[in-house]
């Protein structure tokens, strides 16, 4: 933790002595593209194509997300206002509806698969055949588990040991079996519902992947590669002001934090987190936070650069965040950080989804 600290303080300072400013990637989540579909995982067609003009009105460079990634790894430099697009599941209105959109301003996309929805023909999702098309037009396809299945749950009866070897083998044959359809392996999983823990972090390190999550925030050098954030675009999440502050968010330069696991221990429903920031762009008594279902709380300053937030209430069984935001002083734009939460219900059942 103290050596990732210390590398981050000096991309921050690195940067300011050279008169660079350190940017973030915006990585944007959508499912459905499509006026049919569920409204709390859907953006309608019109207002997808309204989003992509504001991006081409707007200067922002929408990047593929493998190259973001390898510019995160290396420490490189993102453009100002860079976007990166993905579609979790693999729905048809990606390849009817979203694509020919995307194909008209020449923006680039990934698109996360399971194989079982694809293999057992599940009503509304794409074939291999349609996912080879994307590909061969430029869309990334990568890892979304092998049946969106809950990754942090374990089967009864079945140990820790047991339970996170199945999530191994889950996930390296979902990557076999795209690579095998595609040609694709870009070792890029999609958390499915958003839920990871420390335990899938570590494993997909040791084999070489990168996580994305679903909570919110700018992604940058300041982000775990294995829980890189993204802004889901759907609901009343989908209206073009709401989106506009997102779309120049900033990466929040975290430099350690506590109790970033998000699965919470048995009867620990209210998580106290503590975070260290570099405070060289922050004013701290404009940072807020927002606790999920709790509404806004302000943080406890424990230092001049550390501060501490908990909820006042338990947290409910599922899934839940703290967000945490403040204005730059130099720059538009609001510094973004969110830790997710996870939690099984008082009897230690989860909840059905």
């Amino acid at each position: 933790m103290f050596k990732v600290a210390v590398i981050r303080l000096l991309i921050l300072l690195g940067c300011s002595m050279f008169g660079f400013s350190v940017h973030s990637a915006v990585i944007l989540q959508y499912h459905h593209v499509s006026e049919d579909t569920p409204a709390i995982t859907s953006v309608t067609p019109a207002q997808f194509s309204e989003q992509m003009q504001y991006l081409a009105d707007n200067d922002f460079v929408v990047t593929p997300l493998s190259q973001v990634v390898d510019a995160i790894k290396s420490e490189q430099e993102l453009p100002a206002k860079t976007v990166v697009i993905t579609f979790d599941d693999g729905y048809q209105s990606i390849a009817k509806t979203a694509h020919p959109i995307l194909k008209e301003y020449g923006f680039p996309y990934t698109v996360f698969v399971s194989v079982e929805p694809i293999k057992a023909r599940y009503r509304g999702m794409m074939s291999w055949d349609d996912l080879i098309g994307l590909s061969r037009e430029g869309a990334e396809i990568a890892n979304h588990s092998w049946g969106h299945e809950h990754l942090i749950r374990q089967l009864e009866g079945e140990s820790q040991d047991q339970w996170l070897a199945r999530i191994e083998e889950n996930i390296l044959n979902t990557e076999e079996e795209i690579s095998k359809a595609t040609g694709q392996s870009h070792k890029m999983l999609a958390y499915p519902y958003g839920e990871y823990n420390q335990a899938i972090e570590s494993m997909l390190s040791q084999h070489g992947f990168i996580g994305l999550g679903q909570q919110s925030g700018a992604a940058g050098p300041y982000s775990p590669l294995t829980a890189l954030p993204r802004f889901p675009v759907a609901g009343v999440y989908a209206e073009l002001p709401s989106l506009k502050v997102k779309l120049h968010s900033l990466n929040m330069p975290v430099l350690s934090q506590t109790h970033s696991d998000p699965e919470l221990k048995m009867g620990q429903w209210r998580p106290e987190l503590r975070v260290t920031l570099d405070m060289s762009d922050i004013y701290p008594h404009q940072m807020m936070c927002f606790i999920q279902g709790q509404g806004a709380k302000k943080p406890l300053w424990l230092s001049a650069n550390e501060f501490s937030i908990r909820a006042e209430f338990d947290l409910p069984a599922g899934r839940s965040r703290y967000n945490c935001t403040a204005p730059s002083k130099s720059r538009s734009g609001y510094y973004w950080f969110s830790q997710p939460w996870v939690r099984a219900k008082d009897d230690g059942t989860w909840i059905k989804e």
